[in-house]
């Protein structure tokens, strides 16, 4: 879709013609099937390079329509959110060095970006969600300004009628209401292209579904968003709920979302798989069409099969199938897309020698897997690698085994065997799958996140965590060293970030408070059981209403009279607030001259944190 000029389906007209050219390049593809004109050799793999801007304080930085004008290279391109960027890989053929080819272009590529960001105090970070992200970053003002995602966010929107209810239980537990598409921007992954011939394409995708748990496990790189530990790869539920086009009286149904791993095993042709999509999902975009497939194959001609490739851009199976046209001949790929970004492109590369490895070193007992597998299994493993990444129990070829045990005893010697059975240097092979191996004996990304993370909160509230993180993060990146020889935080960059402080930074989210019916014997005891001097009243709508001090209630304890009447009689009304971005010199000045000790923090008038004077010691 992103080499597309697209437009709504808006008319009759236009949804009719746009069929129509569906059903031809269906059509199309089933003839150049039938008649071998889709490349068998030579094999190619390809790479799509998502990533993340920052600024100097290593939040993000919505300027990527300006960095791409002044980067000025096609392989380049836009992403749904304003502080991301796209990088697009040259296909190469698979063989001798072309994962070492494919990490020094890689390589390139991003140092070229990288300069011309810092000229504008731009910093580039590869990671699967960016740590220091909050939910201010996600709205429809941060979604990059080019037409055809603004026609996506409309289209996937008017579907719904409703907002996009989020819901991710992982260690911490996030729930929200969001009213765009913006939250898959949320998500930056590593995309990886695996061209196979048409024989038995359909076999080896269904070994690539079979696979995808045991790859992820090892790869995982995003256990944390809006500074809540959520799943190993949070992504994965993320953008399932984020493009989700069903409303909730759907669910039930057998409707699929659009971002699926799928319900059941490829049992059907290659066109089965794109069918299925069109039979399952909607079209919403069209483009301008001037040529008929057909006719072209009959002229000698090789068509792009465009209208087919607009729809297949709007569904997101984690495995998605892909026809395109190189140097004027067809071809047909798998699209890994549950592998995140980062932590390193060394990582990368590493992952995706991994499964190109696995899939090509498939053993010949698992031809036909579908005949032996019961494909809930194999959902299963996926989901539970999402949640659990290294620590994950899969059910493998009718037994339990490990992440570990799965991955050093059978997926890597098979990859070794996949691999040098395709040409692949032995030196290559073996720089980049004993990083895997040292992964598996070490850690991964969500395991380094999480770990260091969990020790900042020690001492540091969420959000200046949030950022000291991923200043580290980046420190770690921009060595090149694979993650899994990065050590654990023993110091702080917080120098770095003091002169930005804002509220958000010494807040305290994590805050008791009361209704205006409370009793003041419950205020008074609540206060003294947690140690604290400030309550504020809300309603059911988290609006606040008030302030009660313990100066308001310290009288009634050692009298029991009056201590049924409730907070109402008590509670200050006349309020100072400020808002969560407020700078700290602001605030502080604030609570001097009013002689206050309490400051309530508040979102669209909604209470969401508390700043004491204690706090400013920072």
């Amino acid at each position: 879709m992103g080499d597309l000029n697209v437009s709504k389906l808006n008319t009759k007209k236009d949804r009719a013609n746009y069929i129509h050219h569906l059903i031809n390049d269906i059509e199309a593809l089933d003839i150049m099937i039938e008649n071998n004109m889709i490349e068998e050799n030579p094999l190619r793999i390809g790479a799509e390079q998502e990533f993340c801007l920052v600024n100097n304080q290593f939040l993000p930085e919505s300027k990527s329509l300006e960095l791409l004008d002044d980067i000025d290279d096609k392989h380049f391109t836009t992403e749904i959110g304003n502080y991301n960027l796209e990088l697009n890989l040259d296909p190469l053929k698979l063989n001798a060095d072309c994962f070492s080819k494919l990490h020094k272009q890689l390589d390139d590529y991003l140092n070229k970006a990288k300069a011309i960001a810092a000229k504008k105090d731009i910093k580039i970070i590869i990671t699967g969600i960016l740590p220091s992200l909050s939910i201010n970053n996600v709205g429809e003002e941060n979604m990059t300004n080019v037409e055809r995602y603004s026609f996506l966010n409309d289209a996937i929107k008017q579907r719904r009628r409703k907002s996009f209810d989020i819901n991710i239980k992982g260690v911490d537990e996030l729930n929200l209401l969001h009213d765009s598409v913006m939250l898959e921007g949320c998500n930056t992954s590593f995309q990886m292209h695996l061209q196979l011939s048409p024989k038995e394409f359909v076999d080896n995708y269904n070994w690539a579904q079979a696979i995808a748990g045991p790859i992820l496990s090892i790869c995982t790189n995003s256990p944390l968003l809006f500074g809540k530990e959520l799943w190993s790869e949070t992504r994965i539920a993320l953008f399932t709920q984020s493009i989700d086009t069903r409303v909730n009286s759907y669910l039930l149904n057998e409707k699929q979302s659009r971002v699926s791993f799928g319900s059941d095993w490829e049992k059907g042709s290659i066109t089965d798989i794109f069918k299925n999509n069109i039979s399952r999902f909607r079209s919403f975009l069209t483009t301008h069409f001037t040529r008929n497939s057909v006719d072209m194959i009959k002229n000698n001609e090789t068509p792009k099969l465009r209208a087919l490739q607009l729809h297949n851009g709007t569904v997101y199976p984690w495995n998605r199938v892909c026809y395109g046209v190189l140097e004027g001949k067809p071809s047909l790929r798998i699209e890994n897309r549950y592998i995140p970004s980062g932590p390193t492109t060394t990582d990368e590369i590493a992952n995706m020698m991994f499964w190109v490895g696995v899939m090509m070193g498939k053993p010949k007992t698992f031809k036909n897997i579908h005949k032996q597998w019961d494909f809930k299994d194999v959902k299963a493993n996926f989901f539970n690698a999402a949640r659990y990444g290294m620590a994950t129990q899969f059910y493998w070829n009718g037994k339990y085994i490990s992440s570990h045990d799965l991955i050093l005893n059978e997926l890597l010697p098979m990859a070794y065997k996949g691999l040098y059975s395709v040409g692949i240097i032995p030196k290559d092979v073996e720089y980049y799958l004993k990083i895997i191996k040292d992964r598996v004996i070490g850690i991964n990304g969500s395991e380094w996140l999480v770990r260091n993370y969990r020790g900042l909160l020690k001492s540091h509230k969420r959000y200046e965590a949030m950022q000291i993180l991923t200043t580290n993060m980046y420190i770690k990146q921009e060595q090149g060293y694979p993650v899994s020889v990065w050590d654990m935080l023993h110091y702080t960059n917080k120098k770095n970030l003091k002169g930005q402080y804002v509220i958000k930074h010494i807040m305290s989210s994590d805050i008791f408070s009361v209704d205006k019916k409370d009793s003041i014997d419950l205020v008074l005891h609540i206060m003294k059981w947690k140690n604290i001097h400030h309550m504020p009243v809300i309603n059911h709508d988290q609006k606040i209403l008030g302030i009660i001090s313990w100066k308001d209630v310290e009288a009634y304890l050692n009298q029991p009279k009056g201590k049924e009447n409730n907070v109402a009689l008590l509670m200050k009304t006349d309020l100072i607030t400020v808002e969560e971005y407020t700078p700290i010199e602001t605030a502080k000045k604030l609570m001097e001259s009013h002689a206050i000790g309490c400051l309530p923090v508040v979102k669209n008038n909604k209470l969401i944190g508390l700043v004491t004077l204690n706090d400013f010691n920072v």
